[in-house]
């Protein structure tokens, strides 16, 4: 059984013809129109040697004859050729509701790309149920967010590869200068190169069952006997931010239950708690609320986003700043469980050196050295 590849093409003034063209059927139906190959070709506007050659190439593919080859009589195809249009014929004529929707719906596709007013911005950014909210509402005003979650470092490294326009991460507010995000970020991120924006607030806490029957209160908790936590990826800002309160706490790894059981999202780990197979893990509330979960608050941080300063007049990074200052967007954002817009600064373009603070601390340690 052979199998079927569509292809489309992009012109100023759509065919008439509503059919999804197809080289050979094209060829074969010229052949039995003319009774020849010359006739064929010369229908098509191709010279005879294409024609000739071409149904020679669909034969071997097809490991069929598709013609009857006998000099000096009138071309005709075989029984395969024939039964190949017909199957064609029905399978064009069952389907031409469906082809033409789905050319109406490929076609408003691609109205943006010609649209001079709609904009489109990569971001890969650490998962966050805000930007997802922000693609949804920026859709509907022509600022189409392009947007792959992944680690935090994952998505500022394909910043500085070049690979999209903005990234996200988060921190605590004012990280320290030993803190864990300084070590993970620092190396990644450069004053002057780079420049923030101001997106959100939001809660992280332990994740846990309905009604929290383990009383969970807090990290020491994650190492009684017989807690199951479920934990995120090294690399990701939720996986940088449990290391920190551990450290915070004086804790370390050795002895939580599951520290290596990994998951690549907020919702996946929520999933996992609902499901059974774990009893906390570290997440934004607004996971917890979407899977019925309770949640023990214990930490406000700031999503970042991050883009190179040199892209900031860019209309699509503008546009973004726009709709992240307006009125719309921070009711959308005060509705979301656990964000808050409050002293956010969404959509402001804010200093590497005053969010996050450790680089001026090296300077002042240089200064007294």
């Amino acid at each position: 059984m052979h199998k079927v590849e569509l292809s489309y093409l992009l012109t100023p003034e759509r065919s008439k013809d509503t059919l999804i063209r197809n080289p050979l059927m094209d060829l074969l139906h010229a052949v039995r129109e003319q009774g020849s190959i010359s006739k064929a070709a010369r229908a098509l506007d191709l010279s005879y040697r294409h024609v000739w050659g071409a149904l020679k190439k669909w034969e071997l593919t097809l490991e069929r004859p598709l013609i009857v080859w006998d000099k000096g009589q009138r071309a005709q195809l075989t029984e395969f050729g024939e039964k190949l249009l017909w199957a064609e014929r029905q399978a064009q004529a069952r389907l031409a509701p469906q082809i033409e929707a789905l050319r109406g719906d490929i076609e408003r596709a691609f109205s943006t790309a010609f649209d001079d007013e709609a904009h489109v911005l990569t971001l890969y950014a650490s998962h966050d149920s805000a930007l997802s909210a922000l693609r949804e509402q920026a859709g509907a005003r022509g600022l189409h967010l392009d947007i792959r979650f992944m680690g935090s470092v994952d998505a500022i490294a394909a910043l500085n590869a070049g690979r999209c326009m903005m990234a996200g991460f988060h921190t605590l507010e004012q990280p320290g200068t030993k803190s864990v995000a300084a070590q993970t970020y620092r190396s990644l991120l450069k004053p002057g190169l780079h420049k923030l924006i101001g997106f959100a607030h939001r809660q992280q806490g332990l994740m846990v069952a309905k009604n929290n029957p383990l009383a969970i209160t807090g990290m020491a908790d994650l190492k009684r006997p017989g807690i199951r936590y479920v934990n995120r990826a090294a690399g990701t800002g939720t996986r940088v931010l449990l290391d920190e309160l551990l450290a915070q706490a004086g804790l370390n790894a050795d002895g939580i239950e599951g520290y290596t059981t990994q998951e690549p999202s907020h919702s996946a780990v929520a999933q996992a708690i609902a499901s059974g197979a774990a009893d906390a893990g570290l997440g934004i509330e607004a996971a917890a609320r979407e899977k019925d979960l309770g949640f023990v608050p214990l930490v406000q941080e700031r999503y970042h986003l991050v883009c190179l300063k040199s892209e900031l007049p860019q209309p699509q990074v503008q546009a973004l700043l726009k709709e992240l200052q307006s009125s719309d967007w921070q009711t959308t954002l005060a509705g979301l469980p656990g964000y808050s817009g409050e002293h956010a600064q969404s959509g402001k373009v804010l200093s590497l050196r005053a969010m996050l603070p450790w680089w001026n601390y090296r300077k002042a340690k240089a200064s007294h050295s």
